[in-house]
């Protein structure tokens, strides 16, 4: 039974050791820039996706009408008449 766990054991390592030695240095070299570049990317559209946001809210709250700022406001508008 022992024999049986250390033999599928040492075949699971030799899979994974297998499966990365058989890539070429210069192909996962190009895979890791390529999901650095990835990242990067993702990041620029958040970031832009963010910088959007962040404009239309300022539009909306610059097209408000005074109504709406008024009802927005948290002071109590009743004490100063």
């Amino acid at each position: 039974m022992k024999k049986k766990k250390q033999a599928s054991s040492n075949e699971k390592a030799q899979e994974q050791l297998t499966l990365k030695d058989t890539l070429n240095a210069g192909i996962l070299e190009q895979l890791k820039e390529k999901q650095k570049k990835l990242k990067m990317e993702e990041e620029e559209k958040k970031a832009a996706a963010e910088k959007q946001k962040r404009e239309e809210r300022r539009q909306r709250e610059k097209n408000k009408s005074f109504e709406e700022l008024l009802n927005e406001s948290h002071m109590d508008w009743k004490r100063f008449k």
